[in-house]
């Protein structure tokens, strides 16, 4: 059960230590207390883990400062939807992240110099674009490729980020220490911008890893569908992170490993955007450059990654995560999958011409 809180009502309120001590009657139930800052309103709801059945609904929601109590059916307890609560929006440096909201994560896959990073933050400056992917650890499939600079390009990379504007960073980790040292690189420098956790699909089920990012509160995570997993297991991993205490999540599909999706590398599957915003709470990005995996152009002069990227952002994906190289020829790593980034213009257009298309559509089905 998920008892919902009057948003009025806080930890201090004297009607939230009235039901908890109404909880007390009940000692085999884990009563685990999550707060949500979100976009229209604080959240606080009450989650009873365990065989709740002998308690009643009813009285639960006679209480005083009780606003519903909700029966869970779905095993993502934290981040489900469950059918009535609302979305699982957060605020971060500023910039709102919801199942309404719309941002692109555009840049490198790897930093490879500082003279290609800099150049990737001028031109989002210049296209008005204030958030960035850029790996500074990369797990690769051989021992002998770039595995990424680490930690010693995180000061120059964040005094990057500041000089040009940039507020966020999606940047993943493999390790638990790799928390702490993008920490202390930002304390270094003054903390130009923020960072988004990535959790790899490589990662997707390395649950020290999701525990980790969970029991931090500063930092939000993209967290990457596994290309192996089903839906459901992923949504699990997730759901990981949020029973650690960080429910500042947002649900990456990154396309799935199957020979079907040939030649692409790997099965696109952006329909399940929709799928996830209506089982969660929890803003969905989609990555159309690895699923890809080459800039190919079909026969319309249209490449294949912009094609994908408009089947996610039409299924209504609220963020979009995408490689951009200055050279992609050059690039250390996955630079087939680059696009130029003298394209970026181009490509912004043409997203944000599709995202109006969504809402537009949005708006005649929803006219009755």
């Amino acid at each position: 059960m998920i008892i919902i809180m009057e948003a009025h009502i806080t930890k201090e309120s004297p009607e939230f230590q009235s039901l908890m001590t109404y909880l007390e009657r009940f000692p085999h139930l884990q009563v685990k207390v999550m707060e949500h800052k979100g976009v229209t309103r604080n959240l606080l709801e009450i989650h009873l883990i365990g065989e709740d059945y002998m308690i009643s609904q009813e009285e639960i929601e006679s209480l005083p400062g009780v606003e519903k109590a909700i029966r869970v059916t779905a095993k993502y307890r934290l981040i489900g939807r469950h059918g009535l609560l609302s979305d699982l929006g957060f605020e971060y440096k500023g910039i709102q992240f919801n199942q309404d909201s719309f941002h692109i994560f555009a840049g490198l896959c790897a930093v490879d110099t500082y003279e290609n990073a800099e150049k990737v933050f001028k031109a989002l400056k210049e296209n008005n674009v204030c958030c960035a992917r850029m790996g500074a650890y990369k797990p690769r499939t051989s021992p002998y490729d770039f595995q990424g600079h680490g930690k010693d390009c995180l000061p120059w990379l964040f005094d990057l980020a500041g000089k040009y504007g940039i507020k966020i960073i999606v940047m993943e980790v493999l390790s638990p220490h790799h928390i702490d040292e993008i920490r202390e690189a930002l304390e270094l420098t003054g903390n130009p911008c923020g960072i988004i956790l990535q959790i790899g699909t490589r990662n997707a089920q390395n649950f020290e890893l999701l525990k980790a990012v969970g029991k931090q509160k500063e930092f939000p995570i993209l967290y990457k569908r596994g290309y192996g997993l089903a839906l459901e297991e992923s949504l699990m991993a997730a759901e990981y992170i949020a029973s650690e205490g960080n429910t500042k999540i947002i649900f990456c599909l990154r396309g799935v490993r199957t020979h079907l999706g040939d030649p692409h590398r790997n099965l696109t599957d952006f329909a399940h955007v929709p799928v996830v915003k209506r089982l969660t709470r929890l803003p969905v990005c989609i990555d159309p450059s690895h699923p890809i995996g080459t800039r190919i152009k079909s026969s319309d002069g249209i490449r294949d990654i912009y094609h994908v990227t408009a089947q996610g952002v039409i299924a209504g994906a609220n963020a979009i995560l995408v490689e951009f190289h200055p050279e992609p020829d050059k690039a250390l790593c996955d630079g087939p999958q680059a696009i130029p980034l003298s394209e970026l213009p181009i490509y912004l257009d043409y997203v944000y011409k599709v995202r109006e298309t969504y809402l537009e559509l949005k708006k005649i089905v929803n006219r009755n």
